[in-house]
């Protein structure tokens, strides 16, 4: 069996699991924000249900629209914030405790290795990063697996991606790792698979490298995301006192097929609109003038995120037809980063800081596009309008190349003599 069907078999209760096979499995979390949670209440009401499965294994994160845009905002975040309390939800998340879902589960320690985690969000896949199965799901999957601490899935087929090797260059993150793995298999080239991650340039990509890998998988239409879990993941979880289960692959588990992917091949990668597979490299952006960059989101908000901008703003002014809206991830990276002083630096480049929130990578708040306008963004889609106006156009970057083309007004990545 592969990692993650290893993972699905003993949460299932069953010896092995085939790919394709229906089971049922224990959840060790459920997840949700002030998007989704309340349709999924709305279900759980209206299915009868009138308790949690356990309290301590549901967290509802108020992040999308949060702090309320409007009105109709505000009530969504009301009606969850009445079950929590209904309820005793242990993890709720809302103004002041909050951040971006997939970066606060794994900062709060409640996500780990061999858990099976569902979220009504796509982005669920994040937690893969840690040797979880996580994945999303529909808002009625996840009022039932409330009330049942259960949920069914159909076993994925798998893809082995062999990492070898590691970065040339420091402007290489990443970001720029999976923009290439979506480029060169598609939006559909891992449908309903599961990409797994694993060789020996493992050891060489970070904690915050693998989230940000493992949040996309997504994007390339898998079923979820999933690192081997080394000894960079045990001391990350370690840290934070968690007990955890690592699942290996067998030697003989099926995989559909090996994509091998050299680190010290990997360019500064971006998506062009309006699809996260239409990849290039610096050699052929060409000139695009752009408006706004976005430096945040649940794919590149952390902390090492903040100081890749750092680093590249530090000294400099953003361009004057540019607006840079920056935005940490949860309360303690936007702490760290004021610590650290990178907030400072920020600002007085002309960059705006904001709460942590979901906001402008959804097209909700805090940076709208308008007609025509441009935008290069560390989030992770680019779709027609995902960002604002439909003839708006968002670049899906990483940190480096974001905050090297709010400098120079115009989609750029930085380069240096380790380049």
């Amino acid at each position: 069996m592969t990692i993650t069907q290893k993972i699905l078999a003993a949460a299932a209760g069953l010896e092995t699991v085939k790919a394709d096979q229906l089971i049922t499995a224990k959840l060790s979390m459920v997840l949700a924000n002030d998007i989704t949670a309340p349709v999924a209440i709305g279900e759980f009401d209206k299915l009868g249900f009138t308790k949690v499965f356990d309290k301590s294994k549901i967290s509802l994160v108020m992040d999308h629209f949060t702090p309320n845009k409007d009105i109709k905002s505000a009530q969504q975040c009301k009606c969850c914030r009445e079950f929590a309390s209904e309820h005793d939800i242990e993890n709720f998340f809302d103004v002041g405790n909050m951040g971006i879902e997939h970066a606060l589960l794994p900062e709060k320690g409640l996500v780990k290795a061999g858990d099976v985690v569902i979220g009504a969000d796509s982005h669920t896949c994040t937690y893969g990063a840690l040797g979880a199965f996580s994945t999303g799901v529909g808002s009625t999957d996840m009022a039932a697996g409330m009330a049942s601490g259960k949920a069914w899935f159909k076993v994925p087929k798998a893809i082995k991606v062999n990492i070898t090797g590691n970065f040339s260059s420091r402007y290489v993150c990443g970001k720029d790792v999976i923009l290439h793995l979506i480029g060169l298999i598609g939006v559909d080239g891992a449908l309903y698979q599961s990409l797994e991650f694993m060789g020996s340039g493992i050891k060489n990509l970070t904690m915050d490298d693998r989230f940000c890998i493992a949040n996309m998988a997504i994007e390339a239409g898998a079923k979820n995301g999933i690192f081997v879990v080394d000894e960079i993941t045990k001391a990350y979880m370690d840290e934070k006192s968690l007990e955890y289960t690592v699942f290996e692959a067998d030697d003989d588990a099926e995989y559909e097929r090996c994509i091998d992917i050299d680190l010290s091949q990997i360019k500064p990668t971006v998506a062009f609109p309006h699809l996260p597979e239409n990849t290039k490299t610096p050699e052929d952006f060409g000139d695009v003038q752009i408006d706004q960059v976005v430096i945040g989101s649940c794919t590149n908000g952390r902390l090492s995120d903040m100081e890749a901008a750092y680093h590249i703003l530090k000294g400099n002014r953003i361009h004057r037809n540019v607006r840079c809206i920056i935005i940490p991830a949860t309360q303690d990276v936007f702490l760290k980063s004021m610590e650290a002083g990178y907030i400072k630096t920020f600002i007085e480049a002309g960059a705006v800081v904001s709460t942590p929130t979901c906001g402008p990578c959804l097209g909700g708040h805090m940076g709208i596009l308008a007609e025509g306008e441009r935008a290069v963004s560390t989030t992770n889609r680019n779709f027609v309008g995902r960002m604002g106006h439909v003839t708006s156009e968002v670049y899906l970057a990483s940190p480096y190349v974001a905050a090297m083309s709010a400098i120079t007004g115009k989609l750029s990545a930085p380069k240096g003599e380790d380049e």
